[in-house]
């Protein structure tokens, strides 16, 4: 059973659409900028990259208002849909309030707000459930839907990620040691650590048989997904990027392809030293002496959490079907293992189909492939 693409949007940092981001990302720009949001002086770093007049809503969270400037760019969703949301921390500002003395909403704090939430905006019959696995929660909730999809569980799936930039996250971030001072640096030699950001983003994904019935578009496939654990640290990667290296040939492996059909990749590229050195050591794992177009997006949107993977297949099916690889913001000096793979420069690729990674605290690690939206 092959699972659809039928629709997506995203909101974030650069734009208010994905088509605000995708045409920010061809053109190098980036949205991390100094934080306004709290006090950050005190802290590692005062770069985020946060949305512009993102606000609560009397004693909500301020998912709310996230979640209803990715609502109003969709439309059609059908109601009998399965929903899977993806989320960290949820509506983690109200526990800020709360402590503060401010009214809020407790209720906004807990993870099952989220698809509560969700399933309320889009009008859904299934109150659903949320994915949360680090970093890779909303690739891993992709995962899941197409796995439903694929055995015929269910035909139509909603797969809806957001995360928020706060202070109790950004405080978590700086006291790990994780933020750069700088803005993101991905798979520079010179990277020192990770730029926060957030967004949300939704994706729509069907049986063909019935984006087909319906007259939905196909926008791109879902052909293989693989989920590992490597459990080396609690927030550190195996260094030699064995949990991923068996993420992606679980998804090879589904695909039924071999990584010379892969001529793309959308790595999870934080900018930290030792995730960016196991990705490249995963990927030359993988390839061997093959140098795929590898590229991140977080030096431009910062690392949106449990949001990015969910942000990076809606980016990796339009990267498809346009042929272009966005270049990496904040790279200037590549280190040895990252030349001739990630560019700071826009390119054009061949090919049908688009390897995309994630990896997270835990030593969870995810890969997807996605195949460019044309006929089987």
């Amino acid at each position: 059973m092959n699972v659809i693409v039928t629709d997506y949007a995203a909101v974030t940092a650069l734009g208010s659409s994905l088509e605000e981001l995708w045409q920010g990302l061809l053109l190098g720009k980036t949205a991390i900028q100094p934080v306004q949001r709290f006090p950050s002086s005190h802290y590692r770093s005062n770069f985020a990259a946060c949305i512009e007049g993102l606000s609560p809503s009397g004693k909500g969270s301020m998912t709310h208002d996230l979640l209803n400037r990715l609502a109003s760019q969709v439309k059609d969703v059908p109601p009998d849909a399965t929903l899977i949301t993806a989320t960290t921390k949820a509506g983690i500002d109200n526990l800020e309030k709360l402590k503060r003395g401010t009214p809020s909403d407790r209720n906004d704090i807990l993870l099952s707000s989220i698809p509560e939430s969700v399933s309320s905006t889009f009008g859904l019959k299934d109150v659903g459930f949320n994915v949360s696995a680090a970093c890779a929660s909303s690739s891993i909730a992709v995962a899941r839907a197409a796995a439903l999809i694929r055995h015929e569980r269910v035909d139509a799936v909603l797969v809806c990620c957001i995360d928020l930039v706060t202070e109790f996250v950004f405080s978590g971030f700086s006291s790990l040691g994780a933020l750069s001072a700088s803005p993101a640096m991905p798979f520079d030699k010179n990277r020192s650590g990770l730029s926060l950001g957030e967004g949300a983003a939704f994706i729509l994904l069907m049986s063909e048989m019935r984006a087909q019935r319906e007259g939905r578009p196909i926008l791109g496939r879902i052909t293989g997904w693989g989920i590992s654990g490597d459990a080396f640290h609690l927030t550190a990667p195996a260094r030699d990027g064995c949990g991923l290296i068996r993420a992606i040939r679980k998804a090879l492996g589904i695909s039924q392809i071999g990584m010379e059909e892969i001529n793309a990749v959308c790595a999870h590229g934080t900018g930290t030293i030792h995730n960016d050195s196991m990705e490249l050591a995963a990927f030359h794992s993988i390839f061997g002496a093959r140098k795929p177009s590898v590229y991140s997006v977080k030096g431009a949107i910062g690392h949106t959490l449990g949001a990015a993977g969910g942000i990076e297949v809606a980016l990796g099916v339009r990267s498809l079907s346009e042929g272009l690889i966005p270049p990496t913001v904040g790279l200037t000096s590549p280190e040895e293992a990252a030349e001739g793979m990630v560019s700071s420069h826009l390119q054009e690729f061949g090919g049908d189909y688009l390897l995309t990674t994630n990896s997270g605290f835990g030593g969870v690690n995810s890969a997807l492939i996605l195949k460019r939206g044309i006929s089987a």
